[in-house]
């Protein structure tokens, strides 16, 4: 079963209801969703508990460029680390290693991740702060690496950035907040990318998929999969797309948003699913600012007290590449604040 299916089945399990039918997307009235925002305590639990069992959903899991799959660092040594020049040398070996990072570490800059890595926080107090991860460099590629469980904090550029076509990349469960410019960067040629379980609060530029209005290579390139990610309060870019085909945006929760939701431009190809608005006046732009416009399919979301979602054209279907399960868009809230962010997995 894969992770979205199994936690709908499991909330609708314990909660005593079937899971609801595919519904078109509908606008409803705050009140009218009360009760999915207000699980209880057992259901939150069990979903939560639910969501640690299961591997990556999505892009990062697909059979592509030498690839099957997303591995990491198994099968390689396992060190802790508890200091910047740890964490960069490790980080920056040749080889798989899997790699724990523990306690606060303070940097100054971007950290480069090459190829085989597992960089995962120990309990709920890792964190990574005043700089940030970058997966791969024009000479040594990002490829197959795993960032779980950690908090990104106050970076002086991107909190994570993947790039210089990294590709089987998942980025799970960690909490971003307040960097300088992006929280987490995909571009210049990167693919088969998932981006689950995280929560992005306080900040205003969230995710950039794609380099530039000028940087056409990422034609063909930047498949990744966004779900079950809590966008709390940030203002912009849930994703911000240009030239990718398809992007997954499944089953994230947005709440508060005061620019937009999503936006779509240069002909990319997004599809909307399953995904819950809340207090979202723009929830997604087909073509934004200077950036010509994309294309949009959305289906089964929920806007509430929030605005109508521009759609354009037909998007490739991700079951083209994997199979996957969409949850009842009203258990959303209840699903995404039990299970997204730090110390919701045993690591």
């Amino acid at each position: 079963m894969t992770l979205a299916g199994g936690v709908a089945a499991l909330v609708a399990l314990l909660a005593g209801a079937a899971v609801p039918a595919a519904r078109a997307a509908v606008h409803e009235a705050p009140a009218a969703q009360a009760p999915a925002a207000q699980a209880s305590a057992a259901v939150r639990a069990a979903a939560a508990a639910h969501v640690s069992a299961d591997g990556p959903v999505g892009f990062a899991t697909v059979d592509a460029l030498g690839r099957n799959g997303t591995t990491g660092g198994a099968g390689g040594p396992v060190v802790t680390v508890t200091t910047a020049a740890q964490l960069e040398d490790y980080v920056g070996r040749r080889g798989p290693y899997i790699i724990r990072v523990s306690g606060r570490i303070a940097i100054d800059d971007m950290i480069t991740v090459v190829a085989d890595k597992s960089v995962l926080g120990v309990g709920s107090t890792a964190e990574i702060t005043g700089g940030g991860l970058q997966l791969g460099s024009t000479t040594r590629p990002g490829n197959n690496v795993i960032i779980r469980n950690i908090r990104f904090t106050g970076a002086s550029d991107d909190s994570v950035s993947v790039t210089n076509k990294a590709h089987h990349v998942w980025i799970d469960h960690n909490d971003f907040s307040g960097g300088y410019d992006g929280l987490l960067d995909i571009k210049r040629e990167s693919d088969f990318v998932t981006v689950s379980w995280n929560r992005f609060h306080h900040h205003s530029k969230t995710l950039l998929l794609g380099h530039s209005d000028n940087y056409t290579a990422d034609v063909g390139k930047l498949r990744v999969t966004y779900h079950h990610n809590f966008f709390d309060g940030t203002d912009q870019r849930h994703p911000r797309v240009r030239f990718a085909e398809p992007v997954h945006v499944l089953n994230n929760y947005y709440r508060n948003n005061a620019l937009y939701g999503v936006a779509s431009t240069e002909n990319a190809g997004v599809l909307m699913e399953g995904n819950y608005f809340e207090n979202v006046a723009h929830p997604v732009y087909v073509g934004y600012d200077k950036s010509g416009p994309g294309r949009v399919v959305e289906r089964n979301n929920r806007y509430v007290n929030s605005g109508t979602p521009q759609t354009a054209g037909t998007v490739v279907e991700p079951r083209t590449y994997y199979a996957y399960t969409v949850d009842d868009p009203g258990s959303v809230p209840a699903i995404v604040t039990a299970g997204a962010g730090v110390g919701k997995i045993g690591l």
